[in-house]
């Protein structure tokens, strides 16, 4: 492996070439004057501040997380720009809306003030002329850019009132004939007091001190079709003047591909490695599916899909073992993961051990409690319920039973992992809608364990999680996937309306009362906003209930008291009011069979997955279901295709797949990760295929080859390895 140095080291290499880093930023007029020109501030005649200590170039790389060579080295452009070739004047001007690189003599220079202060520089060559244009400039710029300067500039030209313009171009003063750089001058991410020229001086400094060695042999380069490390980081920080422009710039050259594919492998590794290290581990093996979980079938009043008898297989399985069970549960709206997450559950209360669910909100929760206890409670089984809600009396009780073990089954929220709950024999983690909790908030439920074992842990998502992105962030993990709905549900119609049709839905909304049926109206906030002028809530609640008079509308939302959450959702539960406004607080979970009738205000503003999930909450009923997204128009390019999507399929995974093509991993990763892990060269849509050679060669070199997966994995996460771990 590369002899990559220490952060002392570094730290003195980096410190030493910071001033000739700093002398190479100098040059490069621009950058400094409009740095200093945003950073300078008021200060009161003949006021003296305390003089501040100046921060070395080495901190401010710091910052950015370069410290070491490898770190440098992996810094790689975000984009490039063209500075080998000047462009006559005239020519420019030809050029209206594309980057130019120009260079003349200054001929007129003025402050002028109107429409406001700015400085004005003509700058001619033998074929025209072209103005710049600095809107934020100090005083000395009006000296350096003085009649008679040899200037050449960079900008996007545009067309002014005083014709070709550059409104406040990237320049430097030059000598007549200064040569021009022969490759293309990369542009890299950077940071506040940062500067380009640091930046490129630093990262070439590591590249001429590191000592090469790939982590990957020849012959896999060649099976692979991949080429060597150090061939591609030079590329990429100095791309030679006949490269492929286009395909340096989508990031689809040969150098580049080898980037993505080193990324991917690094995370396959750390991912698949720390799922050997949990499997090390010790957990409570739970090899009895005895007389409660047979019961609990028996007196189901349905029979399981065959999707459900296919993971419910899994989940016993991998729970028979003494290592920790790690298992991502996904399926679509209404697929029938909490049946089979509550028969995991009677498994471990078969075995002796208590099972623990904590969902992501109180009426989640509630909605699970209510479900599970009324199957398992008949059966025997003592629940517990605990949520952050709950005055101090019902809390002691309900830690009193945990504690002492009589609680087998304990449901609640986040207050599940407060310090003051402790397990007696805790067996068996349950979370729901993982995603939405930190990866912290996870472990620190699974740490409530028996001491020296890890519970199984049994996560579900009710997003589906598309194929890429599960190998990708989730290859330590095994996935069940429940691709069945139970049968009776009803395909849920769905139309997308201008909300100037409000009237019409309105009317159709006292219809489907008026015959019984019971109507979602979900808003996406709770009171006005000056930034996003939407219905609200509240507002649409004394909306409906003056338009609908003799129907009974509930408004239920955030900021409500947990009770009075509850009783809202109980008039609606039991038929006691047939219309409910709702904020997304009814999103996963909520369960009445015979709403059918969906409206999602303001439609554009919500993610896919979200309405998707909105959308689930009819159609579990016997009733044809429909779903109106109003809309407010004019619709920007994604919001068309969002609506589109959900008006075409009501295939979740589908849906899915076109919400990482729009919003990025994000939306289902959620605190799994944070931004530093992410992927910062692959891309999941575009790279599959690299993901699948990743995967592949990952698990042969755990098998086979320590030492390379250990050179790997400290070449691109170093320190950042643990963090891939949770």
């Amino acid at each position: 492996m590369a002899a990559e140095h220490p952060n002392a080291q570094d730290e003195i290499a980096l410190t030493t070439a910071a001033p000739a880093a700093e002398s190479a930023m100098e040059s490069d007029a621009s950058e400094s004057a409009q740095t200093s020109a945003r950073t300078k501030t008021n200060t009161k005649k003949n006021a003296k501040p305390p003089a501040k200590a100046p921060v070395k170039a080495s901190d401010k790389l710091a910052k950015l997380g370069l410290r070491k060579d490898m770190d440098f080295i992996l810094h790689l452009p975000m984009r490039y720009e063209d500075e080998t070739q000047i462009l006559s004047m005239r020519e420019a001007s030809l050029r209206g809306g594309s980057q130019v690189q120009i260079e003349g003599v200054v001929t007129a220079a003025d402050v002028q003030y109107r429409p406001r202060r700015q400085l004005v520089v003509t700058l001619s060559d033998d074929s025209d002329q072209v103005t710049l244009r600095f809107l934020n400039f100090y005083g000395s710029q009006t000296k350096q850019l003085a009649i008679g300067t040899r200037v050449r500039a960079r900008g996007e030209l545009r067309h002014g009132f005083l014709g070709a313009e550059l409104v406040h171009p990237n320049y430097k003063i030059v000598n007549e004939g200064a040569p021009l750089p022969n490759a293309l001058t990369p542009v890299y991410p950077s940071g506040e007091g940062v500067p380009q020229a640091l930046l490129r001086k630093a990262i070439s400094n590591a590249i001429e001190r590191v000592h090469w060695r790939d982590t990957l042999s020849a012959a896999r380069l060649a099976s692979l079709q991949l080429c060597g490390f150090e061939t591609a980081v030079r590329t990429l920080h100095h791309p030679p003047p006949d490269i492929d422009q286009h395909s340096l710039m989508e990031h689809e050259h040969p150098a580049w591909l080898r980037m993505k594919f080193d990324e991917l492998l690094a995370q396959q590794l750390s991912l698949k490695r720390a799922q050997l290290t949990r499997r090390s581990k010790g957990a409570p093996a739970m090899p009895v599916v005895g007389e409660l979980s047979n019961a609990f079938l028996i007196n189901l009043p349905f029979a399981l899909t065959g999707a459900q008898e296919k993971v419910l297989a899994e989940i016993r399985a991998d729970m028979r073992q003494d290592y920790p069970m790690q298992r991502l549960l996904q399926g679509d709206v209404g697929s029938g993961k909490t049946i089979v997450a509550a028969l995991a559950a009677a498994q471990a209360i078969d075995n002796g051990f208590q099972a623990a669910l904590m969902a992501p909100t109180e009426i989640l929760a509630e909605q699970h409690f209510r479900k599970i206890a009324a199957w398992l409670e008949p059966l025997g089984v003592k629940t517990a319920w605990l949520t952050g809600s709950l005055k101090k009396k019902e809390k002691d009780q309900a830690n009193a039973m945990i504690s002492s073990g009589e609680a087998q089954l304990v449901i609640g929220t986040h207050a599940l992992i407060q310090d003051s709950v402790q397990f007696a024999n805790l067996g068996l983690v349950l979370v729901d809608e993982q995603h939405r909790f930190g990866v912290g908030q996870r472990l620190n439920l699974a740490n409530k364990a028996v001491a020296g074992k890890v519970p199984h842990q049994l996560m579900m998502s009710a997003t589906p999680i598309p194929r890429t992105l599960a190998m990708t962030y989730f290859a330590d993990l095994e996935v069940s996937v429940i691709d069945e709905l139970p049968p009776g549900r009803t395909p849920i119609v769905t139309r997308v309306i201008d909300q100037n049709r409000r009237d019409e839905v309105i009317a159709r909304v006292h219809a489907a009362a008026q015959e019984g049926k019971q109507v979602y109206w979900v808003c996406p906030l709770i009171e006005e906003s000056e930034t996003l002028q939407l219905q609200t809530a509240t507002d649409t609640h004394m909306m409906l209930a003056a338009a609908l008079p003799g129907i009974q509308v509930g408004l239920v939302h955030g900021r409500l008291k947990p009770a009075e959450k509850q009783t809202v959702m109980d008039d609606f539960i039991h038929q006691r009011s047939q219309v409910l406004v709702a904020t997304t607080v009814i999103e996963v979970g909520v369960d009445v069979p015979n709403a059918s009738l969906m409206v999602i205000e303001h439609a554009e503003r919500f993610g896919l997955s979200q309405l998707h999930q909105l959308r689930g909450r009819v159609g579990r009923g016997a009733a044809a279901s429909v779903c109106l997204l109003l809309y407010q128009g004019p619709l920007g390019g994604t919001a068309k295709q969002r609506l589109a999507t959900m008006r075409e399929s009501n295939d979740g995974f589908e849906i899915a797949r076109k919400d990482l093509e729009l919003r990025g991993p994000g939306e289902f990763l959620g605190a799994r990760q944070s931004g530093e892990a992410m992927l910062r060269f692959a891309n999941l849509e575009t790279d599959q295929w690299l993901v699948e050679k990743a995967r592949n060669l990952a698990q042969e070199l755990l098998k086979h080859d320590p030492v390379t997966v250990a050179a790997h994995l400290e070449r691109w996460l170093g320190n950042k390895e643990e963090f891939l771990r949770v």
